[in-house]
């Protein structure tokens, strides 16, 4: 992420730079007739002045970015551990048809504040609450079902292609956590062995739809590309960073015991 807001900041310099041109030459000028050996030393100030404007710019429209999307398919655990994360508590929850949010404070020194929004899952709906609320996140929280993976692992593949796809297209892409939820079920799948079958499932998707014939007029802008053309695909290919966390938002003693988020809770500081 620090990279990308280098990148930008490098290239706004450059136009706000280019317009700004005329009034340093003229004052280089000016300077010349008068004291030649203050031209450096105002140019390198003024220069400086103009790139932290520019970064100070540029943090303030990355800090204004807050929110924090849960999404995932339906009974994945998501709007549990929304819950988990904001009271601690346990609570018997059903499919959401519309978005759940609230402020979250964040266990770091700084005392951030969060605003997690809970997305529905359900196939008719998860795709236009996304795009309603993807241009505000600053971070993606993807919930897997660990247990019901091995069944599920087309469909979560498909939706996990399209959020990825959307945040790679974002100015400022989010941070992205996948959650692989559910490990206190004998049989929950690791982490390692999610990532590895998202991976093959990513691939497989990536090659399917680039065969596709297209429908995209001259006008259009082609979408993106997950990965690098031409090699097995792997997260670490993608522009944005993708991490793996286990957890169980129900907790390993029934209802009643405490969740294991910690891992969670610990990305989530962070990123704030």
């Amino acid at each position: 992420m620090a990279s990308a807001d280098s990148r930008r900041m490098g290239n706004d310099g450059g136009g706000a730079g280019g317009a700004f041109q005329p009034y340093l030459d003229s004052l280089r000028q000016e300077l010349q007739q008068r004291d030649p050996t203050l031209v450096s030393v105002v140019v390198a100030l003024l220069a400086v002045l103009l790139t932290l404007v520019i970064w100070k710019f540029i943090r303030s429209r990355r800090s204004s970015q807050r929110a924090v999307l849960l999404v995932g398919l339906c009974d994945s655990g998501k709007t549990l551990l929304f819950v988990r994360l904001l009271t601690g508590l346990y609570r018997d929850t059903q499919t959401s048809i519309t978005d759940s949010s609230a402020l979250y404070r964040v266990n770091n020194s700084r005392g951030s504040n969060l605003t997690l929004i809970d997305l529905p899952g359900h196939e008719s709906l998860r795709l236009q609450f996304l795009e309603r609320f993807k241009a505000s996140a600053r971070a993606v929280v993807f919930v897997v079902d660990s247990a019901a993976f091995q069944r599920e692992v087309k469909d979560v593949a498909e939706f996990l292609y399209q959020v990825l796809i959307d945040s790679m297209s974002l100015k400022n892409a989010p941070s992205f956590l996948i959650v692989c939820n559910k490990q206190d079920i004998t049989m929950a799948k690791s982490a390692k062995l999610i990532q590895q079958q998202l991976e093959k499932e990513l691939n497989t998707l990536r090659v399917t739809r680039s065969a596709a014939p297209s429908t995209l007029d001259s006008s259009s802008t082609a979408p993106a590309q997950l990965g690098k053309k031409g090699k097995e695909f792997e997260f670490s290919q993608l522009p944005l960073k993708v991490e793996f966390v286990e957890c169980s938002a129900k907790g390993g003693r029934g209802d009643a015991s405490s969740a294991d988020i910690q891992d969670l809770e610990k990305w989530l500081a962070k990123i704030a």
